[in-house]
């Protein structure tokens, strides 16, 4: 390929990535589907100009994306945090796979030429994306939420059945061994191995390594050392028929404790959005419309039934475990497509004769659907999980407005939030604390305080805690969206109330006085202010003339910086 040609090829990807994107966003659909809808345009079945028709070679490459990105997330999810979610990884996690596989082959059998095909069909279909839904929570700023800890333990229990699903091909295959020759009992002794391996290997070499390289200040190294890390740990996963995105996550959870963590996150953060984006790209690009054109009705019924069948089993399985109908709902439609791994193991199944040819062109075409559709699906999730929020009673109960009541309501008792609560209750201020993290409402349970669970963002659920006798309400909820959303909600339930909130930037900060706040504090440039206040009074300078300056900087609510920030966003 030509120099020209490869630019050519470049410019006209970015400007069809950037316009769908940008539409896609503007529709509040996320990025996501602009970049798959851009695949599709740039892809070989389409009738305009094509990048390139070696469509499954990118998706290989570009899937390294998806291995950073689970190594990034591996770096804040320490071994103790991980421990605590066993219950949903290999509880809530098994039983979405099996239940749901069994129905979806049941379903199959009517398309498949045997039992056991129709059951490789079912659990593999029973998968889901952990890409596409690890990257739409972490653009929602829903990772740590009760959604995102459910989606990511049932993802994690979806990797680790990587290994018996690779087992059933050869299998099904009349060969017995899994696809590198091994039996059963050496495959698993090699799996083991190779993760005790992989512990030694990011708990004693790549810190040492790092710890050398850092001392040295021999920046190019480093980051190459954090790459090894994550090339070995993927490596390492393949060749114990795991996942190469499980290995990864191991080694980032392994270097979570690391001094170089954040150091680490911020080397390899710019490489996996270049990566994820072009594998969307590439996932785009495998959409064949022609195959739907075909015989369109049937792929229709295939994409329903088998979408179907996941979202109403996995909701009632989350209710059956105690789950809000709320997060039942979200959780469901966020994990009903199909995953990237089925692409693999039709693959396999197909090469080893287990499946026809026209069987794995239907199967790819479905699950690649299943993506372009996962946006749309999700739209439709958040309004129905408003729509038919039923938190259950005894929750609702748990707080109940009293008559005489006179204080200060609490959003959110995280750090700040607790913070907050001691320093009015140091003060003999009268509050009421919410939140929706269960083990946040018990410590301040145990703590003695008036800590409830509550979904404030829920307009139903804040119309009836009593905000016309509340003095005021302090908004301490990180995620930006939320937070917008209940100071909206408060605002159209009570005009006067007086709403105080905390936000990362001026641009958030100016976002949320446009949705009805009466105060809010940047914390970056409170912090800035406050930092350089004390290198001033280090210097030598008095208080009062420190005083005057900062009363300079924060005037007319924080103008001068907001001109400081618009000359830097000019900038760049």
């Amino acid at each position: 390929m030509s120099n020209a040609h490869l630019l050519n090829s470049i410019l006209y990807l970015i400007i069809v990535a950037t316009i769908l994107v940008t539409i896609s966003k503007r529709l509040g659909l996320g990025s996501i589907l602009g970049l798959l809808l851009a695949g599709v345009i740039v892809g070989p079945y389409s009738s305009g100009p094509i990048l390139t028709k070696e469509v499954e070679s990118v998706r290989h490459i570009t899937e390294f994306g998806v291995v950073l990105l689970l190594f990034v997330i591996g770096l804040e999810m320490q071994p103790k945090k991980l421990w605590s979610m066993r219950k949903e990884v290999f509880g809530l996690g098994s039983a979405q796979i099996l239940i749901s596989g069994f129905f979806i082959s049941l379903y199959s059998i009517y398309y498949t030429d045997s039992l056991q095909v129709a059951m490789l069909v079912g659990l593999t279909f029973a998968l889901s994306s952990t890409a596409f839904v690890m990257q739409i929570l972490q653009e929602k700023g829903e990772l740590y939420s009760p959604m995102g800890k459910s989606s990511f333990s049932i993802l994690l229990m979806q990797d680790l059945a990587v290994v018996p699903l690779l087992a059933l091909v050869p299998i099904l295959a009349d060969k017995g061994d899994l696809t590198d020759g091994h039996p059963l009992w050496q495959q698993v002794l090699i799996a083991v191995s190779l993760i005790l391996i992989l512990f030694a290997f990011g708990k004693y070499i790549i810190p040492k390594l790092l710890d050398y390289l850092a001392s040295n200040q021999n920046k190019e190294a480093f980051f190459f050392s954090v790459i090894l890390s994550v090339a070995f740990a993927a490596w390492a996963m393949e060749q114990a028929g795991l996942s190469m995105a499980l290995g990864a996550f191991i080694m980032g959870m392994i270097l979570s404790s690391s001094k170089y963590h954040y150091q680490i996150q911020a080397n390899v953060e710019p490489y996996k959005g270049l990566l994820m984006t072009l594998f969307f790209v590439a996932v785009g690009m495998s959409i064949d419309l022609n195959a739907m054109m075909d015989n369109p009705y049937i792929l229709i019924q295939h994409l329903i039934v088998i979408m179907g069948i996941k979202i109403l089993i996995l909701f009632l399985i989350m209710l059956f475990m105690g789950y809000t109908r709320s997060t039942a709902i979200s959780v469901s439609f966020l994990l009903a497509q199909s995953g990237e791994f089925g692409f693999v193991l039709f693959g396999a199944a197909k090469a080893l004769g287990v499946i026809s040819d026209e069987l794995f062109v239907a199967a790819v075409t479905i699950i690649s659907f299943s993506m372009l559709l996962t946006p749309l699906v999700i739209n439709i999730s958040e309004k129905l999980s408003i729509k038919f929020d039923n938190t259950p009673i005894e929750i609702k109960s748990a707080y109940v407005p009293e008559e005489e009541w006179n204080g200060v309501f609490i959003v959110g008792y995280g750090r700040v939030g607790r913070l907050i609560a001691t320093m009015l209750d140091r003060a003999n201020v009268p509050f009421i604390a919410f939140d929706i993290d269960t083990k946040r409402v018990e410590i301040g349970q145990k703590e003695g305080r008036a800590v409830y669970y509550g979904e404030l963002s829920n307009l139903e659920f804040l119309s009836n805690i009593g905000l016309s006798r509340a003095n005021a309400v302090i908004v301490t909820v990180d995620n930006h969206h939320t937070s917008s959303k209940i100071v909206s909600h408060i605002r159209n339930i009570s005009s006067g109330l007086r709403i105080l909130a905390r936000t990362k930037n001026m641009k958030t900060r100016d976002a949320l006085l446009t949705h009805g706040a009466s105060w809010v504090m940047p914390e970056s440039s409170e912090g800035s202010l406050r930092l350089g206040e004390e290198t001033l009074l280090s210097l030598g300078m008095s208080k009062e003339d420190v005083s005057e300056l900062l009363t300079f900087f924060r005037k007319d609510d924080y103008e001068t910086i907001r001109k400081l920030h618009r000359i830097v966003d000019s900038e760049d």
